[in-house]
């Protein structure tokens, strides 16, 4: 059996309508599959990535893309999660226990185990040592690129936005013009978009959060044709992993031809 195959024969509870369906069910005939497993919905990497989603939908369209993404949470996780991030409820399903993403055999993260912790509670420990780097591959990197900057990324706050990152006052996106000019991602403008993502994640944790065991397990990026077959992957091997090309997380899309 194939991937695609494998993708195509599995079924989760959609988040738009609460049904359990097959994931690729109603996808057009002729456009191209994305298909995102996303880690839990209250993790960095999948606001991030449902973010990056939405800057770039007019190209995914472009490009006849039709995307699903299975997220780890409940469906209370997944409307908050499109509530906030603004991604299709009709395109996210969700698997409570990760069950799909340990088929596929992605990167659980660290799995120390604790005598005398709950597996929520060694979730947590597990996780923030990976915060720290340990079993995760280019996470501290990743973290001071927010904060530092990236002359190789897009600009990621318009001048005339104001965000709203607590405990931080209201930012006019001009502000980060002082750090490091226009065009390009300036200094402290992706730590300030994580923080938003922090604080609204931690102002509804047990929203987004279920079930803690399954913090540390890691997503995954699928493209396929029209015809199921895999043009494109990138496992995740750690926080803030979810792409191969962090400044620019769907370059892996410019080889495509427009249809």
């Amino acid at each position: 059996m194939t991937l695609y195959q494998d993708f195509a024969q599995s079924q989760r509870q959609r988040v738009s309508d609460g049904q359990t369906v097959g994931l690729l069910d109603d996808c057009p005939q002729t456009a191209r599959r994305l298909v995102l497993l996303f880690s839990q919905l209250g993790d960095f990497d999948s606001l991030e990535y449902a973010w990056w989603l939405q800057r770039e939908g007019d190209r995914l369209q472009q490009l006849n893309i039709t995307v699903r993404a299975v997220g780890i949470g409940d469906r209370a996780s997944g409307k908050q999660f499109c509530d906030y991030t603004g991604f299709p409820p009709e395109a996210l399903f969700v698997d409570e226990t990760a069950e799909l993403h340990r088929q596929l055999n992605l990167y659980p993260g660290l799995t120390l185990d604790i005598p005398g912790l709950k597996p929520g509670q060694q979730a947590w420990l597990n996780l923030m040592l990976m915060c720290a780097g340990i079993k995760s591959p280019g996470t501290l990197a990743e973290v001071f690129r927010g904060y530092r900057g990236d002359r190789n990324a897009p600009q990621l706050i318009d001048d005339d936005d104001t965000i709203k990152a607590p405990p931080l006052p209201p930012l006019k996106g001009s502000f980060f013009q002082w750090a490091g000019g226009q065009g390009h991602q300036r200094p402290f403008e992706l730590a300030t978009l994580r923080l938003r993502n922090m604080a609204q994640v931690l102002g509804n944790w047990n929203t987004y959060v279920p079930n803690a065991a399954y913090l540390t397990q890691r997503g995954a990026t699928f493209l396929f044709t029209p015809q199921g077959e895999l043009i494109y992957q990138h496992r995740d091997r750690g926080i803030l992993g979810f792409a191969a090309n962090p400044s620019r997380p769907l370059s892996f899309l410019d080889s495509l031809p427009s249809e």
